[in-house]
């Protein structure tokens, strides 16, 4: 099946909320094989969704209509579908009950437009709203599958998983499933990592490879399409392989992962504890390490040293070292490390300093990074950095660039 996903709403279009069940259905439809070409919005008008309904009738052989199946005026899909098809609306009589029975139970008067919601198109499967009042409903006309949902994400989401996805997959003229695997890249541009795969990038049949780029890293979506779930992961597996040979080394996760969640999983595992020095970064090192629950058992303390005088009072750097070096050195980077390693009785500390701009510091250039590390081994380390952006997307990066070496490290 081919599809396009018709989004009405007014309100979508305006910007006042997003498109979310867009992106859920699609995500619900691609390991059923089900291909999404098109997502359309289009705002609460009769013609414009009727015009919306005739292209895409063109280009898919699956429609699905989220929205506009209330009981205001502004709520025209399901007229506007059965005009445009030449069905008629009924009433659907258990919707209609459960809506009498809803406003009798909440005790509240019932007007005369909520009984526009258990209208349906005449023929079709009719899909229960098990959250809300307005009925969903499926039916085949000329070659093509529709599928009208309400639009509410509470009501959409349980209504598809439990009634719309059955009736789908009981009209699947194949059975091939997708399946996909995110490589998460980081240390390499998007441009670059494009550059060494452009060949398989080109060659791309069955997997598929699609390459995005987030803030400061890059994925790549491996998608395989096939009837057997093992040959489709055989697929993905030779692929990985040959993209691994090439970029591994900027590999450090899979799917839904993060820098940060990595860095967590290795704590635990090897059951080490860290500790923090931070001046550029100002806690936020801290903060993104303590969003996950149960990190006390590997995050001793943090210490944001933003002054050269903490660093000294606090860290033990050294005096001369910033004399000589200053507080934007490899030198003091390594004895802020060492030092909150010792202060708060860690195997590992981590330290971020440098500048975050606007204007330079000590003589050095706004987006000069210095990241140490002072590993259970007893070894230190420095990392030095020249980063591009505004200070709030330098000081994201340099968070990211030391849970990087640090994974690397460990």
């Amino acid at each position: 099946m081919n599809s396009e996903i018709i989004a009405v709403g007014s309100e979508l279009l305006l910007g006042q909320i997003a498109n979310t069940n867009g992106q859920f259905l699609s995500q619900q439809l691609a390991p059923l094989g089900i291909n999404v070409y098109y997502h359309t919005v289009v705002g609460d008008n009769k013609l414009r969704l009727q015009e919306a309904v005739i292209q895409a009738k063109k280009r898919a052989n699956l429609i699905i209509i989220t929205g506009g199946l209330g009981p205001t005026k502004d709520d025209l899909t399901k007229e506007a579908v059965a005009e445009l098809l030449e069905r008629e609306l009924v009433y659907h009589q258990p919707s209609l009950q459960q809506i009498e029975l809803y406003f009798h139970n909440s005790k509240r008067a019932m007007t005369e437009n909520n009984k526009k919601q258990a209208l349906v198109i005449e023929g079709a499967t009719v899909l229960n709203n098990d959250h809300g009042m307005a009925p969903g409903m499926a039916f085949f006309e000329d070659g093509v599958y529709y599928l009208l949902l309400p639009g509410p994400p509470k009501e959409l989401k349980p209504m598809y998983t439990t009634y719309g996805e059955s009736y789908l997959l009981a009209n699947l003229s194949e059975q091939s499933v997708i399946y996909s695997r995110v490589l998460r890249f980081f240390g390499i541009g998007e441009a670059k990592l494009e550059e060494v795969l452009l060949d398989l990038i080109e060659s791309q049949s069955n997997p598929t490879i699609a390459p995005l780029a987030a803030e400061g890293e890059v994925t790549l979506r491996l998608t395989a399409k096939h009837e057997d779930q093992t040959k489709a992961v055989q697929l993905l597996d030779e692929l990985e392989a040959k993209i691994q040979a090439r970029v591994g080394k900027y590999l450090y996760g899979y799917d839904d992962t993060s820098l940060m969640q990595e860095v967590v999983n290795t704590l635990r595992a090897k059951n080490y504890k860290i500790a923090s020095a931070e001046s550029l970064t100002g806690g936020l090192f801290s903060r993104q390490l303590t969003d996950y629950s149960g990190i006390s058992g590997v995050f001793s303390s943090g210490v944001v040293s933003y002054s050269s005088e903490m660093k000294e009072k606090i860290l033990s750097v050294s005096k001369n070292t910033l004399a000589e070096y200053g507080a934007v050195s490899s030198e003091c980077a390594i004895e802020m490390a060492q030092g909150v390693k010792k202060l708060c009785e860690a195997d590992i500390g981590i330290s971020f300093t440098g500048v975050a701009g606007p204007n330079q510091h000590e003589g050095k250039e706004v987006g000069t990074v210095i990241i140490g590390v002072a590993l259970p081994s007893g070894e230190s380390k420095s990392f030095e950095l020249n980063l591009a952006g505004t200070r709030g997307q330098i000081r994201e990066r340099t968070v990211k660039y030391g849970c990087y070496y640090l994974l690397k490290e460990l």
